[in-house]
């Protein structure tokens, strides 16, 4: 359960982190399941309806960047999102009635992964409100030198910013077209299994990893439950 400082917290800021959500035992099923998945993408030489791969991926020497769905593909990481404490948590934020909007885990390899673009959620996915949120669960310690998530504080309460280039939407916020002050920006460091939530309106990256150590994250949108998409659901 969140204290009420926390809640206010995360309706200030946009963001909030809640340690030890998941067991040992827990963290430790995600991270089986998710070296089964990179042992199968070595079958494949392109990016698929299951992976993204990073540039110089080969059966040799695998380079997952993404496993898309991943909640679709094995009921292991599908539990993850009913897990009570999770669940307790996102209904103090955004209430009862919940949500998944779509699921995806994000790698960053040692020495390799590669970065992400500033921006936000809500350009890929308007609703009719913003009770809208990710949830975030480490799979392995996100720290300074291994590709945090960086957010910027407060930015869930400004504009939604433009994500196209010439006319054409590229997923991405173009770095001249406005003020944000990037150095600013809050590393959303943790420890496996701690869970970390931000507004679908926040403005949020992440840099490359430029450790030994790799960097997963297993990630899903909630939504409350008259929160409805304006594109269509997605899976």
């Amino acid at each position: 359960m969140l204290t009420q400082q926390k809640i206010d917290f995360y309706h200030e800021n946009g963001y909030l982190g809640v340690e030890n959500v998941l067991s040992e035992s827990e963290v430790s099923e995600l991270r089986q399941v998710t070296d089964e998945f990179v042992e199968k993408s070595r079958e494949v030489t392109d990016h698929s309806s299951v992976f993204d791969l990073e540039p110089g991926h080969t059966p040799e020497e695998p380079r997952l960047r993404r496993i898309k769905s991943p909640m679709v593909h094995d009921e292991r990481y599908r539990k993850v999102l009913d897990h009570p404490n999770i669940l307790t948590i996102v209904s103090q934020l955004i209430g009862y009635g919940l949500r998944c909007n779509g699921n995806k885990l994000n790698m960053k390899l040692p020495e390799f992964g590669s970065p992400v673009e500033w921006h936000q959620d809500w350009a890929f996915y308007p609703h009719t409100n913003d009770d809208f949120l990710t949830v975030v669960i480490l799979i392995d310690d996100m720290e300074l030198k291994n590709g945090p998530l960086c957010i910027i504080d407060g930015s869930h309460k400004g504009p939604i910013y433009d994500h196209h280039v010439d006319g054409v939407f590229c997923g991405a916020l173009d770095l001249k077209a406005h003020s944000l002050d990037f150095d600013q920006a809050v590393p959303m460091v943790g420890k496996a299994g701690d869970m970390l939530i931000f507004h679908s309106r926040c403005v949020h990256g992440s840099t490359g990893n430029q450790s030994d150590q790799q960097r997963r994250l297993l990630l899903w949108e909630m939504t409350a439950s008259d929160a409805w998409p304006l594109a269509g659901l997605r899976d």
